[in-house]
């Protein structure tokens, strides 16, 4: 098989990534629908409003992470995702009946997206640390890229669809076939053959585990850059579902199918930056700080796009960036961070990141109301593309042996460990 898709040589991989896909695929369909449905039928065109949809969805990650890796370190992976994708189905039914019995309110838009965010809490680090269960060591970059790709995939696919359909039918329907698209990756957990599984010794249960992970970051200078970066980059750089939003209306003038089609403009980007980065054998430090500067230089050129169709051409480089700086965060932590700790690290990633995000998108959606959407769109860029020089900076100035080697070191000894 390819290089490029080794991974799915192993079968419990291949039906997770099958079952992963469709799901996807409906996620980014209710994405799509649940900002629409905020913008434009609960509220008059308020970007604070989805902003703050947008923030009490990722904010659980933020507060509930760490205890989200403690439960992945020490319960089995699959039986915590069992729940967590039922329950995600959940809140898409739900919700989806309010709309078509014309009962959605507001506030209740604000609580499903809680209440999904706190099963995405605990279903983030059991999900991204399961895949190394599956495929082992060897093959942990690949999968991870892979799993981007599939993300992305469904990226391209699902708003258009949502976009689509929101026209044709509304917002209601789309939360529906969100809600059952979870049957295909829960129909993927129970066909998974447990036996050809490789989990990772479970964490004993005691005080201070939460503490014990944040200690072994402290401890890891590549790994403290890595989350300072996420975190930043998720505030201020990975908020355009609520910029295209506001790009598309207020600036542009456009409807649902021009605002679903924005998001899957920006999946060929992101899903060609995960296919490349899928041939690569490990982490590239160049392309974590690459993916970092591009991001921002291209974010400030997309905010000052003349036209619709210049902004979305500009959105498929925004894309590539952004992922393969993701991609590089992800696979550095999954091949250097020993397996007792992969969880708690993996959750710690994800909470700094979808923290960000939270934190980020009120401020986003305020400055585009009230500035203006182009005014989010370049001071996110400006902030991305500061932190990215910046991270350059320190990592040059480093001693002799350089973050690319220290980061190299580890992997090497993790390989030669699996090896072994």
């Amino acid at each position: 098989m390819s290089a490029m898709f080794q991974a799915l040589e192993n079968r419990n991989y291949r039906l997770w990534a099958g079952g992963a896909l469709v799901s996807n695929i409906g996620t980014w369909m209710q994405r799509i629908a649940q900002d629409w449905l905020v913008l434009t039928v609960l509220t008059n065109n308020s970007g604070t409003a989805v902003g703050i949809t947008t923030g009490l969805q990722f904010l659980p990650m933020l507060l509930l992470g760490p205890y989200a890796g403690v439960l992945a370190d020490r319960y089995r992976k699959r039986v915590i995702l069992l729940w967590t994708q039922t329950a995600m189905g959940l809140v898409g039914l739900m919700v989806g009946i309010l709309v078509l019995t014309g009962t959605a309110q507001l506030w209740q838009a604000y609580v499903a997206a809680l209440c999904l965010g706190l099963a995405s809490a605990i279903d983030g680090p059991a999900r991204q640390a399961f895949v190394s269960e599956m495929v082992g060591h060897k093959h942990i970059a690949n999968a991870v890229a892979l799993n981007s790709a599939s993300f992305n995939t469904a990226r391209l696919t699902g708003p258009a669809i949502a976009g689509l359909l929101i026209a044709w039918i509304g917002t209601g329907p789309v939360f529906l076939l969100n809600a059952a698209s979870f049957a295909a990756v829960i129909l993927s957990l129970w066909r998974i053959r447990t036996s050809e599984l490789a989990p990772s010794e479970p964490a004993v249960r005691g005080k201070g585990q939460v503490s014990e992970g944040l200690r072994y970051v402290r401890q890891r200078p590549d790994l403290v850059l890595i989350l300072v970066m996420v975190g930043i980059l998720g505030a201020f750089g990975m908020n355009f579902p609520i910029i295209n939003a506001l790009m598309s209306t207020a600036e542009f003038g456009m409807g649902a199918g021009e605002f679903g089609l924005l998001g899957s403009v920006m999946a060929v980007g992101t899903l060609a930056g995960a296919l490349l980065a899928a041939r690569r054998s490990g982490p590239r430090l160049r392309f974590l700080l690459g993916g970092a500067v591009g991001l921002g230089l291209f974010t400030l050129i997309a905010s000052v796009s003349p036209s619709f169709w210049l902004y979305a051409a500009v959105l498929i480089p925004v894309g590539l960036a952004a992922i393969t700086f993701l991609n590089s965060c992800n696979t550095s932590i999954q091949l250097s961070v020993d397996p007792q700790f992969r969880g708690r690290v993996l959750a710690l990633y994800l909470a700094v990141l979808q923290g960000g995000t939270a934190l980020g998108a009120p401020l986003m959606g305020w400055i585009g109301t009230d500035f203006g959407a182009r005014w989010s769109v370049a001071v996110g860029g400006a902030v991305v593309l500061l932190t990215g020089l910046i991270s350059v900076i320190v990592v040059s100035r480093r001693s002799r042996l350089t973050f690319p080697q220290q980061l190299r070191a580890v992997v090497v000894r993790k390989r030669s460990r699996g090896a072994a």
